[in-house]
């Protein structure tokens, strides 16, 4: 999935400093808490999803004690660079423009498909209006695309744009679109053609925290060899879900 604003490299390095110094420190894991199944949430304000579940293994299998931090998704990346925490794990796809800024563990999530969903199987996605959350590789895609772009700052506003009559369909992770086309009862439909896009979805840090980063490399890799990370896909997205092979 999913805005880049230049930190300054001095910060970054400090933030990066702090960690080197202080192994025992409690690593914060900084997510958006508004992009189901990714992560949300529940029903006691906590932290849920696949990636509260995989984030809290890896952190195990790390030997790092984490805490999970919210934070709107516009200004992830900012806050990440400026140390507000270190991590970002927050459904966010692997791309060459993010890595100018920030560093990328592999991936957890393999590259899955985009898709559009509207009200109607006739709806125009080459040429009329489409939602779709700003900062993401969806929003990118679009503005490209020839149709008209309609930016929302969280993924739950531009599904009620299609509702509404704002937008013509919304463009976003076909994985966080299957539930609201299922539980539309048919209001919902997917429209066209599934769109590839990104290197699938990994955790953003800073680049100066290279040690950090091997940790959870290593930890990633362990859970995708013995089966940890396609248990948590198919619990999340459905047994039908793209996983590790």
């Amino acid at each position: 999935m999913k805005k880049i604003i230049l930190a300054t490299g001095a910060v970054a390095l400090m933030a990066g400093m702090a960690f080197a110094d202080g192994h025992g420190k409690t690593i914060r894991m900084g997510t958006e808490g508004a992009y189901p199944p990714y992560n949300f949430l529940n029903d006691k304000g906590e932290v849920d999803g696949y990636e509260r579940e995989i984030g809290d293994e890896m952190c195990k299998r790390a030997e790092l004690t984490c805490e999970w931090v919210t934070n709107e998704w516009d200004s992830i990346i900012p806050n990440l660079t400026s140390g507000n925490y270190d991590t970002i794990i927050a459904g966010m796809s692997i791309t060459d423009e993010r890595e100018q800024v920030i560093d990328f563990t592999q991936n957890y999530i393999p590259p899955a498909a985009s898709a559009y969903a509207a009200l109607s199987a006739d709806a125009d996605i080459k040429g009329g209006v489409i939602a779709a959350q700003t900062s993401t590789i969806q929003a990118g895609f679009v503005a490209e695309s020839g149709a008209t772009l309609l930016e929302f700052a969280t993924y739950d506003e531009t599904v009620a744009a299609v509702r509404n009559g704002e937008a013509d369909a919304v463009f976003a992770d076909k994985d966080a679109l299957v539930p609201a086309v299922e539980e539309s009862g048919g209001e919902l439909v997917f429209v066209g053609d599934d769109v590839p896009l990104g290197g699938g979805v990994g955790m953003g840090l800073r680049e100066s925290d290279t040690e950090l980063k091997a940790k959870f490399d290593a930890a990633i890799t362990s859970m995708k060899e013995d089966g940890t990370i396609n248990t948590a896909i198919k619990k999340w997205f459905g047994e039908e879900a793209k996983i590790f092979e």
